[in-house]
């Protein structure tokens, strides 16, 4: 009689006494720490909190607010010339309300990217930088067109505007080949939404 009224009390408060996630389930996760690709280190540890519950047969099972721990699985820098940062995640343990411990391997679906042009590629649960071809191309414009105005100052002619073009040209150039492109970063509060490839018994 006591076992069927703590069923009852528990279903009425919504709260499923055992429960799979379910493959395919998605959840959204919020970064509890800051990482990017020019500080990180594989093994480096992410912390992160359910922004969404997770549900299976009418009751919710993974609240808001659990705890997930993942790690770094692998990171790479933006090179100067080619080569866009790169990021790799692992997701390992999911700590429910009462303390127990999960383990779990979901695979990234997307980021919150905002305007950083960064995604989430195939393999390996990693994000990738966009690329910045068209702003290295706006920055050499900048720069040649500011060499033409100052040479067409300088000389008070048509000759003197290509001279300063060409320089400017060449710096902003310069300036593209020695500067890193932009680095991976997932700030605080960043989210990451992700699918369970298999399911996983809460007990």
């Amino acid at each position: 009689m006591i076992f069927q009224t703590i069923v009852i009390a528990m279903a009425a408060c919504g709260i499923a006494m055992a429960a799979d996630i379910p493959q395919g389930a998605h959840v959204l996760l919020r970064m509890e720490n800051s990482i990017n690709t020019r500080t990180a280190q594989e093994g480096d540890f992410v912390y992160l909190r359910t922004a969404s519950p997770i549900s299976a047969d009418g009751h919710i099972i993974v609240p808001v607010g659990s705890y997930v721990q993942g790690v770094v699985s692998h990171t790479k820098r933006s090179g100067r010339v080619s080569g866009r940062a790169e990021l790799g995640l692992r997701l390992e343990t999911l700590t429910l309300g009462s303390g127990k411990v999960l383990k779990f391997a979901p695979h990234l679906n997307s980021v919150d990217a905002g305007d950083s042009g960064q995604k989430v590629t195939g393999k390996e649960n990693a994000i990738e930088q966009g690329s910045s071809h068209g702003q290295d191309a706006a920055r050499i414009a900048i720069l040649a067109g500011s060499g033409a105005a100052l040479g067409a100052l300088v000389d008070r002619g048509v000759k003197g505007a290509g001279i300063g073009a060409g320089a400017g040209a060449a710096v902003g150039l310069a300036t593209v080949l020695l500067t890193r492109g932009k680095e991976v970063e997932l700030r605080q509060g960043a989210t990451l939404d992700v699918v369970f490839d298999r399911p996983v018994a809460i007990e």
